[in-house]
């Protein structure tokens, strides 16, 4: 029989990480099914489609990929920034804490 030796940091950066794999795959998710729905844009507009009835669907996948944007930048400020914020690396924090900024006032 084989025995896996782990410390407790290895566990609990597991325990970490769980909720940020569980939303990367339904991020992913939501993006194939963002992907499926921009096809079906395409051939609205091929079909030469009521108008309104595309830009209905344009608001869905607008949305759609704003809870991807949402979820995304919780994992980023659960886990890039919050390490950042835990180093001891004052230069570090700087640069993500200016990143996140950076990025927010592009909005």
């Amino acid at each position: 029989m084989v025995y896996s030796m782990t410390d407790s940091k290895s566990q609990k950066r597991n325990d970490e990480d769980a909720p940020r794999k569980s939303r990367r795959a339904a991020s992913a998710k939501r993006l194939a099914r963002i992907e499926g729905q921009v096809r079906g844009l395409q051939k609205m507009i091929e079909d030469d489609r009521y108008c309104v009835d595309i830009l209905v669907q344009i608001k869905a996948v607008t949305a759609a990929m704003k809870k991807v944007e949402g979820e995304l930048l919780k994992d980023h400020v659960d886990h890039c920034l919050a390490a950042a914020i835990a180093n001891d690396d004052i230069d570090a924090r700087q640069e993500k804490v200016a990143e996140l900024v950076d990025l927010l006032s592009k909005r």
